[in-house]
């Protein structure tokens, strides 16, 4: 399984999020520090899910963080997150009318 099809699972399995979108964003960090010539190393991850609802930014972050521990501390170098409550997701609010 690539890290991202993990990443993918295991937020699903956790939160159950309405919009999920996982962008590898390793080939724009190349020869940076943590990067690796097979890539997989960089994400930026925007989640809209109720299980944030209420909480603050930090609260979100370390939920995702907790749910992806393992990757980070192996096989996930940087992390770029946005973790969005339903309320705060234009596309989800736009399908509400």
């Amino acid at each position: 399984m690539t890290v991202a099809q993990t990443i993918r699972s295991k937020l699903e399995a956790r939160f159950s999020p309405l919009s999920l979108e996982i962008f590898d964003e390793s080939g724009r960090h190349a020869g940076h520090a943590g990067s690796r010539p097979e890539g997989e190393t960089h994400f930026r991850i925007v989640v809209t899910a109720a299980a944030f609802a209420g909480l603050s930014r930090l609260a979100r972050q370390r939920l995702v963080y907790e749910t992806l521990g393992e990757e980070l501390k192996t096989r996930i170098h940087a992390l770029s997150l946005e973790a969005r409550a339903p309320a705060e997701d234009p596309a989800v609010r736009s399908g509400e009318d």
